[in-house]
């Protein structure tokens, strides 16, 4: 997306309710554990037309599924919130947006540093 390659309990009675909302948002979280392909469209900027990653999230947190050629870092929270960055060298993107239910999501990118990008992504889970 870069330049040309470029988400407690204290006393007995007190502890049932945050136990249980803990127990839910953990299940919230891992609803959107798994494998997601990511498509990054450039609607303004010189940056390439359109990239692909696939994603990792795991426990709520993102990472890349290839190798070492890119750095994403992020975190989907329980109501499906998706903020994070995609890196590459000393270029990189920051991501907001939101995964649904349904195993799709959507959002925003912008760039920071030298060059100056932004645009829209959509997300489609995989397994």
């Amino acid at each position: 997306m870069m330049r040309p390659a470029l988400a407690g309990a204290i006393i007995l009675m007190a502890a049932a309710q945050p136990a249980l909302a803990a127990k839910r948002a953990g299940q919230s979280v891992s609803r959107f554990d798994g494998n997601w392909s990511v498509e990054v469209i450039t609607e303004r900027g010189s940056c390439d037309r359109a990239y692909r990653y696939g994603i990792v999230i795991q426990n709520g947190q993102a990472r890349y599924a290839g190798g070492s050629d890119f750095t994403i870092t992020g975190r989907v929270q329980p109501n499906g919130a998706v903020r994070g960055s995609i890196s590459r060298g000393d270029a990189s993107a920051q991501v907001v947006g939101r995964l649904g239910q349904q195993g799709y999501g959507n959002g925003t990118w912008t760039t920071s540093g030298q060059t100056q990008c932004g645009g829209r992504w959509n997300a489609e889970k995989r397994g």
